[in-house]
This record gives structure tokens, sequence and C-alpha cells, in this order.
């Protein structure tokens, strides 16, 4: 089995040096980045004594929540069929899901309850200032995860990750995002938080409905974080996520690492879709051709035999261009 990359806390000091790690896009353990935050102190002392301090930063909002019954064992998923989900979802605070974890936990009651993605600024205020990171800049803002022992369904971010583990331990097995074929991928428009999961990864070993999964499988990076553990995760890398402990907490930052402006990649895949795909398959390998050229270029800069002063919009993105080459985009869009 491949194994994961690991640096160790002191290297991950600035934004620079974050920078540099998401360069690299590889997968990497920092064991204790986090193990000095008051809510991973918190946690150290009792799963009680980290609920009541996220629940004192309780600014009232109310922020949906997944419930699941006990014999869904925390894997929260499809219906039969793809037809709906094997959850229900409520609403209500951040302290009264706290306080139902807790219950669950403590007397394995008939749910689960799992409650994630909560903007901390939005729902725990304080959270991002007495809980930082000297590498993370000011504008990458923090989310909580929280709940019961649960299995989320692998799948992947258009952001890059940095995922921090505060109570509970986490599993997260990985796959390459060029592994997306043999993890044989559910509709992309009808999903349980947003992105597109794996059938194959959720599934029985050998379900014989995923043949090709046995790949999928063989390179799989596994790896286990500790409370006070974090691990940077590329976007794009798919990912299944295991809480282990029946009370759970992580706090996870995104952010695109390299944007060059407002557009992020998937919309334009989402574009290329509708004006590429089912055209015939000569015209799709010319185009794949054009693509390769202009946007992935393994031969490098598709102007490099001109001199840098003669290469217009195919210039440096910061000197101009960005704006030029969208606005021109932008006019063949609306048919100009």
């Amino acid at each position: 089995m491949p194994e994961i990359d690991r640096v160790e806390a002191g290297a991950l000091s600035d934004p620079a040096a974050l920078r540099s790690l998401a360069g690299e896009c590889r997968p990497t353990l920092i064991a204790g980045l986090c193990a000095s935050w008051p809510a991973v102190c918190q946690a150290s002392d009792s799963d009680a004594a980290c609920a009541a301090y996220l629940a004192g930063l309780d600014g009232g909002e109310i922020a949906e929540a997944f419930i699941g019954a006990r014999a869904i064992g925390g894997r929260y998923h499809y219906g039969e069929g793809l037809e709906g989900f094997n959850f229900a979802r409520e609403t209500m605070r951040v302290e009264q899901a706290l306080a139902r974890i807790l219950a669950n936990a403590a007397d394995g009651a008939t749910e689960t309850l799992y409650m994630g993605s909560l903007p901390t600024d939005q729902y725990l205020a304080r959270f991002p200032k007495e809980n930082s990171l000297a590498a993370m800049a000011p504008h990458m803002r923090p989310r909580i995860w929280m709940g019961n022992a649960s299995t989320i369904a692998c799948h992947f971010d258009t952001y890059d990750n940095l995922a921090c583990v505060i109570a509970g331990r986490r599993r997260f097995t990985l796959y390459p995002p060029d592994a997306i074929a043999d993890l044989y991928v559910g509709p992309i428009d009808h999903t349980m938080a947003g992105q597109p999961v794996s059938l194959a990864a959720g599934a029985a070993p050998g379900d014989p409905r995923y043949p090709r999964f046995a790949a999928a499988a063989a390179r799989a990076i596994t790896v286990d974080l500790e409370p006070g553990d974090a691990l940077y995760l590329p976007k794009l890398w798919w990912h299944q996520v295991e809480a282990t402990a029946p009370f759970n907490v992580l706090a996870n930052y995104w952010w695109d690492a390299f944007a060059a402006g407002p557009d992020v990649p998937f919309p334009t895949m989402l574009l290329s879709m509708i004006a590429i795909a089912e055209r015939p398959e000569a015209e799709r390998q010319a185009w794949r051709a054009y693509f390769d050229h202009y946007v992935f270029r393994p031969e490098g800069h598709p102007l490099a035999h001109l001199s840098p002063e003669k290469h217009g919009v195919l210039g440096p993105l910061g000197q101009g261009n960005y704006g030029r080459i969208r606005a021109w985009a932008m006019r063949l869009l609306r048919g100009a």
C-alpha cells in the first residue's frame, strides 16, 4: 500500500510554507499541528469539556444536521437504488447538536447525529481567533464538523483542504484523482452534500457491480489522525472519512492555493461537457489536442518559440491577461 507523506509541524510555519506544500499536490500528514489549540486541550480532558467549550462559542444560528438510524451504522449514503438518502435532516443550534451527540455517545442511542461544514465565522465566531494556525492567511477561515461515529462517502473537493482533528479519531482513505474511472462515481447533480461520491468505495468488498475498483483499492492511502493532527489534502483527491470514536470534532480550511482570479476549474469542466462530450470521437480527440496544447501544456508554453513580448494574451495572467481572456470568453458566451 502507498504511504502518506509526512512533515513536522514546525515546517508549516507561515503561508509561504503552506503554499510550498500545496505545490507538491501530495496528501501530507502534519502530526501535532493543532495540538495546542484550546479546543484540542479541552478534548484531551473529556468529550464533555470539549462540547462545553464549543457550546460556549455558539452564536445561536440554526444549522442542518444529518440524523441516522442505528441500522445504517453511521454510514450516511444514498437509499436503495440511489432513491433518496438513508438519513433524515433536522435543523438545530450547535449547542443542541452537541448535547445530542454526547447523549448518543453515552447511552448507545438508536440514532447517530452528524453536523458538518459549518463556517465558524457564522456559528462559532470566537473559534478562529482562539484556535489559529500561523500558516493560514487571514482569508482562510475554518469550518467545524462534529458528530458520532460515522463514515462519510468517498468524494473529492475542488479546493485545497487542511483537516485538523480536535476530538476523537479520523481515518482517511485516499485515492488519487486519476483513479476516478475505477471508483464508479454516482450522479453529479443528486448528491448528499454537494459533491459526487464513489459508489464502489462504500460497497462490500468484491461487489460484482464494480470490477475495476480493485485497481483503485490497490492505490489507496490510509491514514489515521489523532487529536491535534492535521492532514493536507490537495484538491481533487478522493477521500472517504471515518470518524471512529463515539464523539468526534474536526475543523478544516478550504482554499485555492493557486487561484489567479474568481473563476474556478469545475464550472469550466461543466461547460466543456456540454460543448464537447457528445461530439464525434474524432472531433473530441482533436479538441483534446488543443486543450493539451493551450491548457495542460505538457510540452511547455504554447508560444515558447516566440519572444515573450509576442505572447499577447498568452502572457502571464498577472500582467492583465486574466481580465483580457475572461472578457473575450464572456463576449463569445454572449454570442457577441
